[in-house]
C-alpha cells in the first residue's frame, strides 16, 4: 500500500521561507510523476508544482513562479518544495501526491504565513 507522508511545515513571517518534504513508501517512486498541491481554507485544492519522474521537467502555478522550487531525490523516495519569499497567501495545507492520477491523499503538513 502506498503512504505519502509531508512535513516541513510551521508558521513563518512573510517574506519568509520553509522546506516541504514528502516520502512515498510502497511505490516505485522514480516512475511516478509528482505533485505538490495546497488547500487554503474555504477553497478548494489547487495544483502548485508538479515535476517529471526523473526530475527534469517541472512546471508551477503562475503565483509561485520564482518563489517556489520542487525537486526530488528519487534515491530516498521523496520529493521537496523550497518555497521562499513566503506571502499570507501562501497559507494552506500542502499535499503532495501522484500527477495526474491521485493516490490515496496523506495528511499534509500546515503553513503558516503570518506576522
Amino acid at each position: 500500500q502506498v503512504q505519502l507522508v509531508e512535513s516541513g511545515g510551521g508558521l513563518v513571517q512573510p517574506g519568509g521561507s520553509l522546506r516541504l518534504s514528502c516520502v512515498v513508501s510502497g511505490s516505485v517512486f522514480s516512475l511516478n510523476h509528482m505533485a505538490w498541491y495546497r488547500q487554503a481554507p474555504g477553497k478548494e485544492r489547487e495544483l502548485v508544482a508538479r515535476i517529471s519522474g526523473g526530475g527534469g521537467l517541472t512546471n508551477y502555478e503562475d503565483s509561485v513562479k520564482g518563489r517556489f522550487t520542487v525537486s526530488r531525490d528519487n534515491a530516498k523516495s521523496t520529493m521537496y518544495l523550497q518555497m521562499n519569499s513566503l506571502k499570507p497567501e501562501d497559507t494552506a495545507v500542502y499535499y503532495c501526491n501522484r500527477y495526474p492520477s491521485f493516490l490515496s491523499w496523506g495528511q499534509g503538513t500546515q503553513v503558516t504565513v503570518s506576522s
